[in-house]
């Protein structure tokens, strides 16, 4: 087997998962070696496996990979990877009356459908598993319910809900003598503090020891002067008639932030929406190793990169939010450019919170749409969030709602890039300074468009994406000249060869991306001790979507995992060292997501697989990584 080479730099790098590790003090850990010596960890090697090719392996999760661990006096073992299974969405665990993936109103009620069957969601998306003094918790999210439970088909023509109230969930864990993970409790999460919660997605692990979620819509900055039918108007109603239950109207101003989850150590949660750090399609959000800088996964069409600097590390509740420029140097392998840094404004959530009470798009705007390209004297063209320009301005007085409430537009106004496409994941490599960003699709704005409002970004299309590295440097100043806070603050932005997709010609098996490249990254996941970025796929060009490791010294990669035809993977999270073990953990949701008549093998696992059988789980099978 070809092996993926790790070197392991220094050890006393602040990890992101402080809570997780037990042993926090900076002296090198010793591990009995195959030859029974006593020696100190050095490197880790991952096999990379083949693509499944047959129906019996396409129609399933697992892996085959093996880890080579290598001690510092030589000596080497391998450990042999395996996919574990947790729950699934249909599962009743740890004393949960109801399915994992049950969906909930504002009395923590379960949601029906119109058959009366229960309102399950077959979408497991982030993980967090968080050491919380003795005990083990997962925070897990349910992102979006897009298929009705059976015999409820026609009422998709009778204006059932595209977009239901959604949900996340806490599982208690218990962990075997051999590492083995087991599920001991799980309830859901109680979000009706914080309004109900909206289509959460990826998410992260605060160096805090708390989870931070998302809220992602593709269309949640529609302009309802210009647009009648939207996906945030469905998920308006679905949140008043479903979640609220009639009795409260839904505001779309309260959702599209950032919700963190604190978890205690007898399992009760609180939950806080942190309204400061701005409002857009949060595919996640990654606070960097000073507590305080955070960057943005915005996903959708003509999206920006966003960064918010906190007034206090670990404490998100104030700050200031910048929008980036990038100023193109090569149209190259993704492209290179240059960023500089635009402030959009500096809040606290509570007034934040305040604005959005009150708050409507035609208060904070004045909106006309363009005629033959162009706006009336006073106005600003912008494409923002989707390919529709608009004529804006920012009413008086109203700067900081724009700012907080309407982010990517009122960045638009000010000169930042908004042309960015399906921005996924964020992972950070705090030794080298270095911040990974995945764009799942090289394409539509960031195409060259002279005809648009803007044209920072002028690249050629790649359907299969790329993760693209920027650098981060301290005593950095935004285009205004004054000094930005923090010593984050990402520079430039280029693609690494083995982090650049490759488009391809269809070929057997019906990819048309190169299924022995990364297609379509999305999750992302970066582990200081093995010096290795995790990458999960979403992808449209590959049967399977695979977890692939990459380790940023020696630029090899490894495919570690599969998922079954068409599944997305998501909740990709890495825990160097809980208790003595690594884990790698690994969902799936969609499965069977795959047009049919293209492979005969590939029809025959879509036909085996129930596309209600989600998975929450882990790669297990290696030791602790300290």
């Amino acid at each position: 087997m070809k092996y993926l080479k790790i070197s392991l730099m220094a050890l006393a790098v602040a990890s992101a998962l402080a809570g997780c590790n037990d042993n926090n003090d900076a002296s090198p850990a010793t591990t009995t070696t195959t030859t029974g010596t006593t020696s100190s960890f050095k490197s880790i090697e991952f096999s990379n496996m083949p693509a499944p090719a047959v129906a019996a392996d396409l129609a399933k999760t697992y892996s085959t990979s093996v880890a080579k661990v290598t001690y510092a006096d030589g000596t080497s073992k391998d450990f042999p990877l395996t996919y574990n299974k947790l729950f699934g969405v249909k599962d009743k665990v740890g004393g949960n009356a109801n399915p994992a993936g049950q969906l909930y109103d504002a009395k923590m009620k379960p949601i029906m459908d119109p058959m009366g069957k229960p309102v399950i969601a077959e979408t497991p998306d982030s993980n967090s598993l968080l050491k919380v003094g003795s005990n083990l918790f997962m925070v897990s999210h349910l992102e979006y319910d897009w298929i009705l439970s059976d015999g409820a088909e026609a009422y998709k023509a009778a204006d059932w809900y595209t977009r239901m109230p959604m949900s996340m969930i806490l599982t208690g864990i218990t962990q075997g003598t051999d590492g083995k993970l087991t599920v001991k409790s799980q309830r859901p999460i109680d979000f009706s503090s914080v309004d109900g919660l909206w289509i959460p997605c990826a998410g992260s692990q605060t160096p805090w020891n708390t989870h931070l979620g998302s809220e992602e819509d593709y269309d949640l900055q529609y302009n309802p002067l210009t647009t009648s039918t939207t996906t945030t108007t469905a998920g308006v109603k679905a949140l008043t008639e479903k979640y609220f239950n009639n009795e409260k109207t839904a505001n779309p101003y309260h959702y599209g932030f950032i919700p963190e989850v604190t978890v205690k150590e007898d399992g009760t949660t609180s939950v806080v929406k942190h309204y400061a750090m701005g409002r857009g399609t949060w595919e996640m959000a990654k606070v960097m190793a000073d507590g305080k800088t955070a960057y943005f996964g915005d996903d959708g069409t003509n999206v920006f990169v966003n960064m918010f600097v906190a007034d206090k590390a670990g404490d998100l509740s104030a700050g200031t939010l910048y929008a980036a420029k990038w100023t193109q140097t090569s149209a190259d392998a993704g492209g290179k450019a240059n960023l500089t840094w635009i402030k959009l404004g500096s809040a606290n959530s509570k007034e934040v919170k305040a604005l959005a009470d009150t708050a409507t798009f035609a208060s904070i705007f004045d909106a006309v749409a363009p005629t033959a390209g162009a706006c009336p004297a006073g106005y600003t063209r912008v494409r923002a969030g989707s390919a529709a320009d608009e004529c804006l301005t920012v009413k008086a007085g109203q700067e900081k709602a724009a700012a907080f409430l309407e982010t990517r537009r009122y960045a638009a106004i000010k000169g930042a890039t908004t042309e960015f496409n399906k921005m996924e994941g964020i992972a950070v490599n705090d030794k080298d300074k270095k911040l990974y960003m995945a764009m799942s699709y090289v394409d539509k704005g960031m195409l060259e468009d002279a005809k648009g409002p803007a044209d920072d970004i002028k690249l050629k299309k790649l359907n299969a994406g790329a993760t693209y590295t920027l650098d981060m440097k301290s005593a950095q100043k935004d285009t205004a000249g004054a000094a930005i806070n923090s010593d984050y603050v990402a520079t430039n932005m280029y693609v690494e060869t083995a982090l650049l997709g490759e488009d391809i010609a269809v070929d057997a098996m019906g990819n048309t991306a190169n299924p022995n490249k990364i297609a379509n990254t999305d999750n992302i996941f970066f582990s200081e001790k093995m010096r290795t970025l995790f990458v999960g796929e979403d992808s449209g060009t590959h049967v399977n979507n695979f977890v692939w490791a990459y380790n940023v010294d020696t630029k090899k990669l490894s495919r570690i995992l599969t998922a079954p035809v068409g599944a997305e993977n998501t909740g990709l999270q890495v825990v160097d060292d809980m208790n003595g073990n690594a884990y790698i953990m690994s969902n799936s949701q969609h499965h069977g997501d795959w047009a049919t008549g293209k492979n005969a093998e590939v029809d025959k696992a879509i036909a085996a697989i129930d596309k209600f059988d989600a998975n929450f789980g882990y790669i297990g099978g290696l030791p602790a990584i300290k």
